[in-house]
């Protein structure tokens, strides 16, 4: 009997979306509005062995009477101690954290759009279009289309989870977006892949997942807004591609860096100005 290979891949993002205030000002390069928005993609073949032992260690770290009264550990603050996010973890369960992700066999995938860039192309569209209206939603899902567009022919099925954002329309938006994906493959590739999709909406506390990709994402916007590239270079041979939409020095479709090219923090000090 053959066997029927499933593909999980677990979707978050980094940064936002957002370019103007309600007065429409941009907002980009301002105190509190990130430079990039960055959308990342885990592929996690042992899903089961994740969410145990991250669970196995959120458990053990709770337990540490040295980090007893770190705030982020207390049960009522919603944080560490439901789920993992580099965000608001301490650097004590951070390095644990990372250290655990790094024993387990997976490949993080990200497509990295520079708002600045953004901005630009939207002002030059309203000179000829004034009634178009920009719209954060939109920038996500053309990610989630560049993201997956030569990814999902492969296996003989795939489980997409996101991690919850919004209501049921843009459950079905993401879907639409997933679609598109495949039918960028059809048309450039002329591969026709029938492979059953379900995409799932989740919390990082609901999937182990997540919270993993969180923490790749993490250290990759660390290296887009701060500078700071010892997180990233940690985690490296785990990165399979970083596709920089916005980088076309050498092209329009933009960079796309792997193992043989990796993303160096001289390469994103090229790219975006001022880290």
């Amino acid at each position: 009997m053959a066997h029927f290979q499933t593909c999980h891949y677990f979707v978050d993002e980094a940064g936002d979306g957002t370019l103007f205030n309600k007065r429409k000002q941009t907002v980009v390069g301002r105190e509190g509005c990130s430079r990039c928005f960055i959308l990342g993609a885990l592929e996690v073949p042992d899903t089961v062995r994740l969410d145990e032992e991250l669970e196995s260690l959120r458990s053990r770290l709770r337990a540490d009477s040295y980090l007893a009264k770190v705030p982020s550990m207390q049960p009522e603050r919603r944080k560490t101690a439901i789920a993992f996010h580099a965000k608001d973890d301490c650097a004590e369960v951070r390095r644990e954290v990372y250290r655990l992700l790094m024993e387990h066999d997976m490949r993080f995938f990200a497509v990295v759009r520079h708002k600045r860039v953004i901005v630009e192309k939207v002002l030059e569209h309203n000179t000829t279009h004034p009634s178009y209206r920009y719209h954060p939603n939109q920038l996500y899902d053309r990610c989630v289309s560049r993201l997956f567009r030569d990814r999902l022919h492969k296996e003989d099925g795939y489980v997409i989870q996101f991690s919850r954002r919004g209501n049921r329309t843009r459950s079905e938006a993401l879907r639409k977006a997933i679609e598109h994906a495949r039918n960028n493959l059809r048309r450039k590739w002329g591969i026709s892949a029938t492979a059953p999709i379900e995409t799932v909406a989740a919390t990082p506390a609901e999937a182990g997942g997540l919270q993993a990709v969180d923490y790749f994402l993490w250290a990759l916007q660390r290296l887009y807004e701060r500078g700071e590239d010892r997180y990233w270079e940690y985690v490296a041979e785990k990165v399979s591609l970083v596709h920089d939409v916005d980088d076309t020095r050498e092209n329009d479709y933009g960079a796309y860096y792997t193992k043989r090219n990796p993303l160096t923090l001289d390469e994103c000090k090229k790219i975006e100005p001022g880290i």
